[in-house]
């Protein structure tokens, strides 16, 4: 008897945007209401991948998101359309008047053919839905003066992920994405 090969998971989008954003004070729920009302699904339609939004526990006047695309030219495409688009036109002021600052955008790719976001199993909350999820994500960010370097990721492998999963927490990728000088861990 043949036993199938396991299918291997579905992962998401070759080019990754994390960006953070440092709001007015009380005023991310504003934003998050009129991103998961306005903003999620227009881009949707447009090609991009909305990953996920994420409030920062340690700071309640930040806004982290994660989107996709499958290339740099759909990504320029993708965002031409958007922010040219009547969506953004009709809600960019009360979006604007959130944020004190939105230029805090990184660049991510997978850092291997086995890394990335493993969408299977998942679905976001439909526009208007009362679903809370209770997940927690720790995403570390680590800064370099140089490019990605072969040494670091045996460092992580050998050393950071055992330490981590041996307090029983579990990392769902490896390096997960890098960026120029940067790598990011989910």
């Amino acid at each position: 008897m043949e036993i199938p090969e396991a299918r291997p998971e579905q992962t998401c989008c070759p080019i990754v945007e994390l960006r953070q954003y440092t709001l007015h004070p009380g005023k991310r729920h504003v934003l998050i209401d009129l991103f998961d009302r306005e903003f999620i699904e227009p881009q949707e339609a447009l090609g991009m991948k909305i990953i996920g939004q994420f409030r920062d526990v340690d700071n309640r006047n930040r806004f982290v998101w994660l989107r996709g695309f499958r290339d740099m030219a759909s990504r320029a495409q993708a965002l031409q359309n958007f922010y040219g688009g009547p969506v953004w036109k009709a809600h960019r002021e009360a979006a604007n008047a959130t944020m004190v600052d939105s230029d805090n955008v990184l660049l991510l790719r997978p850092a291997s053919p086995a890394s990335g976001f493993s969408l299977e199993n998942k679905e976001r909350s439909r526009t208007g839905s009362n679903e809370v999820r209770k997940e927690l994500i720790v995403a570390t960010i680590y800064y370099f003066d140089a490019p990605l370097s072969t040494g670091f990721v045996e460092f992580f492998e050998q050393t950071l992920k055992p330490a981590v999963t041996d307090t029983g927490a579990s990392i769902e990728t490896e390096i997960s994405f890098a960026s120029q000088t940067g790598a990011v861990v989910f």
